[in-house]
């Protein structure tokens, strides 16, 4: 299980990220771009994943995936439990969502900073 603080850290080094508090929320943006929120109740987050992978994450690991409320479908968007991760699933998940954000040249020199491929 991880926390919203552990998220926060990791969130908070990625380059152009910053955060926001809306309406009770924390969320993380690369400027006007929301890719990760965490929830008021500081059970799940939200981030940025391939609409067309996660109805199939959904399906593969219900315990750990959420699909978005109806009106938040139209984004490339899922919701984790937290308590359903560990620290490195976690860092994937928020990379991974950032990267989505970020111009591609940004994400592949942080990749190569980090000794990513």
């Amino acid at each position: 299980m991880v926390t919203p603080d552990e998220i926060r850290v990791v969130a908070q080094a990625l380059p152009r990220s910053y955060e926001v508090f809306v309406r009770g929320q924390i969320k993380f943006r690369v400027g006007q771009i929301v890719w990760l929120a965490l929830s008021k109740d500081g059970e799940r987050m939200g981030c940025g994943f391939p609409k067309e992978m996660r109805q199939a994450a959904v399906d593969a690991e219900p315990h750990k995936f959420q699909l978005p409320d109806q009106g938040d479908m139209r984004f490339n968007w899922i919701h984790v439990r937290l308590e359903a991760i560990d620290s490195d699933e976690m860092r994937e998940l928020v990379e991974e969502a950032w990267s989505r954000a970020v111009p591609l040249y940004v994400a592949q020199e942080y990749g190569r900073s980090r000794g990513y491929r």
